[in-house]
């Protein structure tokens, strides 16, 4: 097996473990995630829309 593969696994297996231990906390990454996203696509549309 590749080590490649094996941190992969690794990663997601940590993943659903911190999901089941802490739904909450889980929760709280992923919108905060999204909302660093979502604030990322408007400023990058912000700085087109300036330039036109």
């Amino acid at each position: 097996m590749n080590v490649k593969k094996i941190v992969g696994l690794l990663v997601v297996a940590l993943l659903i473990y911190f999901v089941v231990v802490q739904p909450n906390a889980a929760a709280n990454s992923v919108h905060n995630i999204g909302t660093i996203l979502k604030n990322a696509a408007d400023s990058v549309t912000s700085f087109f829309t300036q330039i036109v």
